[in-house]
């Protein structure tokens, strides 16, 4: 199934966070919709910015695995 950016719902980003660590992986779906929501915020606020922090330092430190 292929997603095209104008398919994509808007969805928070502290919610698809949740769902990347409830999962512990991050699939192309979770780096579209995150991009998504994203660039359709008119700037993060800080708690995005932390919510996007912490995904990277998970996927650094081997918590999330990421899946192409």
């Amino acid at each position: 199934m292929t997603v095209s950016s104008g398919n994509v719902p808007k969805i928070t980003i502290e919610a698809i966070v949740q769902r990347i660590f409830a999962f512990r992986q991050i699939t192309p779906l979770d780096r579209r919709l995150l991009k998504s929501a994203m660039l359709s915020e008119k700037g993060l606020n800080e708690k995005d910015h932390s919510h996007i922090n912490r995904v990277c330092q998970g996927i650094r430190n081997g918590l999330i695995l990421v899946v192409e």
